[in-house]
């Protein structure tokens, strides 16, 4: 079977197809990413009226800076329990919906449609059902012995944003987790169903290595979306606190360089939260890459 190309006759059509994307992303991506390292190495007055060029004095001050370090870990361990949290149990639907043989389309539809939901709004429901006035659950968890205030508590506050953020994501990664499942041969698992294997050794010898590459491609994503796109649920629920205990880097920047008026610092936290991001995107397409050459 020949494969079919399209071959243009000169260049100015796929010029002007590619421009709408090319201006986009220099005007939301490459112009902003550029101010951001050229304030980097920047120390201005809060008015950016006058600037004075330090070089890498900012990144020197957050490598001693023990509440940025402290951020740095806090942003980890979100980020961890975000994306296996939201992937677990995208996975655990999407081995459900697929199961399903009436009303497949409905609780399919039905599962996707909270990622259409906005960050804030996420986040007003969470303090609906977790509010320590106001929060339907919070009856229920002091009955149970359980004196909720995520408003005071470290650990509340910190379950709580990650438990609103996770929700959110869950929707995307149910998309891809069942096209995945989708994809797999049903004779395979047909022909080990048939061999005796039980629904967790279906899972474990068959249906999870074959969607290692979806996996993979879901880990890079959701790792980008926990420390970049949870700033509005974070920020709509505990504003980074108690204290410090929810906030993230993300955060951090918004509130050093908006709040405190520090531009010099936080650029430099974008420029490290920009690059940590860069490289991971690019280790997992260097393993895709290297997963296609070995099959």
């Amino acid at each position: 079977m020949s494969e079919r190309r399209t071959v243009f006759p000169g260049t100015a059509l796929p010029v002007l197809l590619l421009a709408p994307q090319l201006l986009l992303t220099a005007v939301f991506f490459l112009w902003p990413a550029f101010g951001a390292l050229t304030a980097s190495v920047q120390r201005s007055d809060p008015f950016g009226i006058s600037t004075t060029f330090v070089g890498l004095e900012n990144f020197a001050d957050l490598l001693a800076d023990p509440l940025y370090l402290a951020a740095v870990w806090r942003t980890l361990v979100f980020c961890a329990a975000v994306s296996l949290l939201s992937m677990g149990a995208a996975l655990l639907l999407a081995l459900c919906a697929d199961g399903v043989v009436r009303g497949r389309v409905f609780y399919r539809t039905a599962l996707i449609w909270p990622y259409a939901v906005a960050p804030v709004v996420s986040a007003a429901v969470w303090l609906l059902m977790l509010h320590p006035q106001i929060g339907w659950l919070t009856p229920a968890l002091e009955a149970l012995g359980i004196a909720w205030n995520y408003r005071l508590d470290d650990t509340q506050a910190m379950l709580l944003v990650i438990l609103a953020s996770a929700w959110k994501q869950v929707s995307y990664n149910f998309i891809f987790f069942l096209a995945g499942l989708q994809a797999i041969p049903a004779n395979v698992v047909e022909a080990a169903r048939m061999d005796g294997a039980g629904p967790v050794r279906r899972f474990a010898t068959i249906l999870f290595p074959l969607l290692a590459p979806t996996i993979g491609f879901l880990l890079t994503v959701n790792i980008a979306y926990s420390a970049f796109e949870t700033f509005g649920t974070i920020e709509a629920l505990t504003q980074g606190g108690p204290g410090q205990a929810t906030q993230t880097l993300m955060v951090k920047v918004y509130r050093d360089g908006v709040v405190n008026l520090d531009l010099g610092a936080s650029s430099a936290q974008s420029v490290v939260l920009m690059a940590g991001t860069m490289g991971l995107i690019l280790l997992q397409a260097r393993l895709m890459r290297r997963r296609g050459d070995a099959s």
